[in-house]
């Protein structure tokens, strides 16, 4: 037990380390992200569901989906919505959620060209070893027209602030997740991850060179989350 407690992944992200650190985190997970955003998660759950402009009867595939509780908020909308993660242990932990699951490589996604109405991912896409290839075959599955959101860390807008998150993320947010979660190290992957993280233009940029259309973004509660959209063109 001691091992797994003290255990994070490293930045280069290597696919089993990250899958055993979320395993390590999955039983305390949606409180510990609760505590640590001030209640803010749940505000970002409902914005990104707005983003998605989500229509009863869609198809919608929420990949790094973890426990479920992103798939349970999107399936208010009355579509159909499928959590995908690699993390076994983090699908466990959610089973008591009353939607389906699937274990799921994000670069290598288990499903036929064109299946969903809608694909999104939060907070997840940083923990690909290789994100470009996760938004290439996000692509591939959407339907033409289809849409995409994305919820992820970013770089708040407002220069005091940001110094003062940055600050809060190397400091204080490790020491927050000692008193709540399961595995507190793996938070700090979670900040040094962030820090590395490309700001909102540069993910922009990033999405668009992996073929979606129209990419744009919203920054919510200052620029600690951005909320990027795009589109498949037909």
């Amino acid at each position: 037990m001691a091992k797994t407690e003290s255990f994070r992944a490293s930045l280069d992200k290597q696919p089993r380390e990250v899958a055993s650190m979320f395993d390590g985190v999955a039983k305390r997970y949606d409180l510990t992200n609760t505590v640590l955003s001030a209640g803010q998660d749940r505000y970002w759950r409902w914005a990104t569901r707005k983003a998605l402009m989500l229509r009863p009867g869609e198809r919608v595939l929420d990949l790094a989906a973890g426990t479920g509780v992103s798939t349970l908020e999107f399936a208010k909308s009355g579509a159909w919505c499928v959590a995908a993660d690699f993390s076994r242990g983090m699908l466990e932990a959610g089973r008591f959620r009353a939607v389906p699951m699937v274990a799921a490589d994000g670069t290598a996604l288990p499903f036929a060209d064109e299946s969903f109405d809608a694909v999104t991912i939060s907070y997840g896409l940083r923990n690909i070893s290789d994100s470009d290839a996760a938004l290439r075959e996000l692509l591939r599955v959407t339907k033409p027209g289809g849409r995409l959101a994305i919820a992820e860390f970013s770089t708040p807008v407002f220069g005091p602030f940001r110094t003062v998150y940055m600050e809060y993320l190397m400091k204080a947010l490790p020491r927050v997740a000692r008193a709540v979660s399961s595995n507190p190290d793996a938070y700090v992957y979670l900040a040094e991850s962030i820090r590395a993280w490309p700001n909102q233009p540069q993910l922009a940029l990033r999405i668009a060179d992996a073929g979606w259309s129209s990419v744009k973004w919203r920054n919510l509660t200052g620029g600690i989350v951005a909320l990027h959209r795009a589109y498949k063109l037909g």
